[in-house]
Parts: C-alpha cells; sequence; structure tokens
C-alpha cells in the first residue's frame, strides 16, 4: 500500500506516492527474441528517459513466517538495588560493545514524564561504565563540565570498533572522541551540515571507523521546517567523518519524508517572535502513525533503513548514494479508520488528560545589543492543534543489525502501537525466521560473537543490562 519508490509520480488516492515504475524483479531474466520496431522505438525513449541508471534488486521475502527458538544463553548482568557505585544504574541511555566484546553504559541521572521514564543529558551524574565479556567492572569515565573530555549537554553516544567514544555534545557544538581506556582524545567540531547541538537522535557508529551515521532515527513527533528556512523534503541519513578538526557530513540516502500538515499555532498573547511568527512561522506538525525512520549499519558500511508504512527494507552501499536493494515482505500496513482514530485519542486523553495536541515549552533568547550584549531568553508553552492521521499503521517498528549481517525488524503487534514478532533476514536477502510476539525482546546492542545486551528493569524497578549470547543462525 504506501510503499515509497526510490521515484514517486503523483500520490495514491489514500495519499501515499505512486510509483513512477514498477520494480524489477530478482527473478526476472533476460528477454530473448528479436526487437520489433515498437520494441526497438520503446527501448530507446525508455533510455532517454531521466531514470537512474543505478542497478537495483527488488528481492520478493516469503509471506508466511518460520518459527525461531528464543534459547539465549545469559552471561551475565550489571545493576542491583544496593552494592558499589558502578553496580547502581539510574537510568541507562545507551549500551554498546566493542570488538573485544567489551559491554559500554552510558548511564545518567532520570526522571517520569508523560508516564514514561527518560534520560536527562547533561545531568551531573551522567557517565560512561565499561565491562569485560565476562562482566567484570572495568572502569568509568566521564564528568559534567565545560571543558574538553567533559560532558556539556551530551545528546548522543556511539562505540566503534577499537573502543573508541563519541559523543555528540551540544554545549561544545562538537563531537568528543574518547579512547578504550576512557581519556579523552580529541574534540571535533561540528559541520554546517550536522550540528550537534540540533542532535537529539541516535548515532550509528560506521564499522569502518573515524565516523558515525546519523538522521531523524525513530522519531515520529518532531515539529520541522519554522523561520525563514525552506521546510525539509526527506529525511537524509548522513556519515559524519570524524578523522579531521573538523567533522565532515556526507549524505548517505535521501530517506521519504510524509506528507506533513503546516501546524496552525496560536502564541500566548504576550509572546511574539520574530516578525510573522518568526522560529514557528510554517512549522510542519507530524501525523499520527507516520511511518518512522529507522536504520542500521551492515559489517561493510552499507545503510539498511525502512522509512514507509509497507515492509521493505532498503539497502544503500558505501559511497553509492542510491538504494542499490529492497528486501520487501507481502505484508499489507492496516489501514486507519475512524474507529482506530477514536481509540487514540481516547486512551490519549485517558494518559495525558485536555484536548488539543498537547503542549510545547519553548525558551526564547534575545539580544539588544552588539556581539557581547547578554542575552535574555523567555519560556513559555502553547497547545498544538488537533492531531491529523496517516491513512496507515506502518508495519515495521525497530530495525537493528547485527555485527556478522544480520538485520533484525520489529513489526507491530495487533494493537497499533504495539510490538509484534521479531524478523530475522540476512543483509544478502534471506530470510532466516521470526521470533514469535512476546517471544523475546529486541535486543538494545548487537556485539561480536553473538553477544547482545537488553536494557530491563526488574521487578522493584532496579535499572540492570543483561548480557546474552544469540544462536548463530540469528547473529
Amino acid at each position: 500500500m504506501s510503499t515509497r519508490p526510490l521515484g514517486a509520480c503523483g500520490m495514491n488516492p489514500h495519499g501515499s506516492p505512486a510509483p513512477c515504475r514498477p520494480s524489477p524483479s530478482r527473478s526476472r531474466g533476460p528477454i530473448h527474441g528479436p526487437l520489433s520496431a515498437t520494441g526497438l522505438l520503446l527501448l530507446v525513449v525508455t533510455l532517454a528517459a531521466p531514470c537512474s541508471l543505478f542497478a537495483q534488486e527488488v528481492i520478493d521475502l516469503p509471506g508466511s513466517d518460520q518459527r525461531l527458538g528464543a534459547g539465549f544463553e545469559e552471561l551475565f548482568s550489571v545493576g542491583v538495588m544496593d552494592g558499589e557505585d558502578w553496580e547502581m544504574l539510574g537510568t541507562v541511555a545507551h549500551v554498546a560493545f566493542d570488538q573485544d566484546g567489551n559491554l559500554y553504559i552510558v548511564d545518567g541521572l532520570g526522571g517520569m514524564w508523560g508516564g514514561a521514564r527518560v534520560v536527562m543529558p547533561g545531568s551531573d551524574g551522567m557517565r560512561v561504565l565499561v565491562f569485560d565479556s565476562s562482566g567484570n567492572f572495568l572502569r568509568q569515565f566521564g564528568s559534567a563540565g565545560e571543558g574538553p573530555g567533559e560532558f556539556n549537554r551530551p545528546t548522543g553516544f556511539a562505540v566503534t570498533r577499537d573502543g573508541t567514544t563519541i559523543v555528540a555534545d551540544a554545549g561544545h557544538r562538537a563531537y568528543q572522541l574518547f579512547g578504550s581506556d576512557g581519556s579523552f582524545l580529541r574534540m571535533v567540531r561540528g559541520s554546517e551540515g550536522d550540528r550537534p547541538a540540533g542532535l537529539a537522535r541516535a548515532l550509528l557508529a560506521d564499522p569502518r571507523g573515524d565516523a558515525v551515521f546519523t538522521g531523524n532515527f525513530g522519531n515520529r513527533r518532531a515539529l520541522i521546517g519554522g523561520g525563514d528556512a525552506e521546510p525539509p523534503t526527506s529525511r537524509p541519513i548522513t556519515r559524519v567523518g570524524l578523522g579531521g578538526e573538523v567533522a565532515r557530513a556526507d549524505t548517505v540516502v535521501e530517506a521519504w519524508l510524509p506528507p506533513r500538515a503546516e501546524a496552525e499555532i496560536k502564541l500566548p498573547a504576550n509572546i511574539r517572535v520574530g516578525s510573522g511568527g518568526g522560529a514557528l512561522s510554517g512549522l510542519k506538525q507530524p501525523l499520527v502513525f507516520e511511518p518512522p525512520l529507522l536504520a542500521g549499519v551492515l559489517p561493510d558500511g552499507s545503510v539498511v533503513h525502512s522509512d514507509s508504512s509497507a515492509y521493505e527494507l532498503r539497502v544503500t552501499p558505501p559511497d553509492a548514494g542510491e538504494v542499490a536493494r529492497i528486501m520487501r515482505r507481502p505484508l499489507r500496513p492496516e489501514p486507519v479508520t475512524p474507529r482506530v482514530e477514536k481509540d487514540y485519542l481516547k486512551e490519549r486523553e485517558a494518559r495525558f488528560g485536555g484536548g488539543g495536541g498537547g503542549r510545547v515549552g519553548m525558551v526564547v533568547a534575545s539580544s539588544t545589543g552588539g556581539a557581547n550584549a547578554p542575552a535574555s531568553s523567555e519560556s513559555f508553552s502553547f497547545d498544538l492543534p488537533e492531531p491529523e492521521f496517516f491513512p496507515e499503521i506502518p508495519i515495521v517498528r525497530a530495525l537493528f543489525t547485527t555485527w556478522e549481517g544480520r538485520i533484525w525488524v520489529r513489526r507491530r503487534g495487533d494493537e497499533p502501537n504495539s510490538d509484534g514478532p521479531i524478523d530475522v533476514v540476512t543483509g544478502d536477502g534471506r530470510y532466516v525466521g521470526t521470533f514469535p510476539e512476546d517471544a523475546v525482546e529486541m535486543p538494545d546492542a548487537f556485539g561480536p560473537n553473538g553477544m547482545a545486551a537488553f536494557i530491563e528493569r526488574d521487578e522493584l524497578d532496579v535499572a540492570r543490562v543483561v548480557v546474552r549470547r544469540l544462536p548463530a543462525a540469528v547473529r
């Protein structure tokens, strides 16, 4: 239904893009026999059309599930209610492995907001804990501050295979790099194309080193556009090279951005933000059930992403600039009916209370003098308009990649916002099988030799990280 092909011509009746051309089939063979004059003319016209010459492979995966067993071997766990400082976790913001199987835990202070536990980046309690492949504590590093090597509103974390920890730090407007021993190595200033100050998203480490991939991964709630800038028309996935003094941002692939409605925001009477609304003018409001942008990185540096409501995994090889492989399953997204909309609004009202599309808080900074004049700020909040709905409920809810090149895909469950089965697919397009719903949780990080880390909370709400080993077939 709402698949987003590389090229799109017009819109389908339900609002999703219509394909420009039929997708090529993996099993389609060469055409034999003589070409007629009409066929030759069509061939010439086709070759003259402004289509990409990049070869694209489409792989149709099976439609029925093949059940996988969930016998994972538990290796160790970290996190207790009472113990040593390094054993007691607050709110785990990120977990990762290096090539030696060492586990990295980014731990910070946290709290509750809107019924969900959230991390508060930049808090004084944020630190990085490191454990070896048997769960023995090795070291911890990181402290709050404004100097080099100190956390000043960190927004994203990644660990490369050699154990380099990369921190996108909004306060420093830079990426900070720490060695495998926890020592501060250097700071890489953010480039114009990727500002760490604006990062509130995941970083994906490039297996080849010295780079991360960034994007608006998994975020379906952010407003876009605003101010004098033109609103974006895509969701780019960017590779940020960190080999020099300044980060180099290069777009890997332009993922699809679903159409969004302009947000008619009414500010409080005593608030004016520039002429015509300034930073708030032209904001686009996301749609409920809008397909998220999900991505992972394969061992060779290829990026696999999902950006539509259909079950389509798109693979872009390193330096290709275009999707080279599409893997899809014949699973149809569920339409958003008036009943689905009504149930969503009822559930939201019960959880948050009130009407409208929710409340947003902002801080407006201004300066009345020269370059060194003090800045002032004013905080306020306002209501968003009533939500609008995407026409379909996306099939894919989460996507991760393993060190050996498997792709784990979490599908939706029976309810619109519930988790369902997990598919395992290889990077070259082979379907391995499916873990049934509720059989396993999606790992929060994959590591070498089948290691996987799961962020959990026990019956007393104590945070812990459990490391398990996966069977060979799904690594």
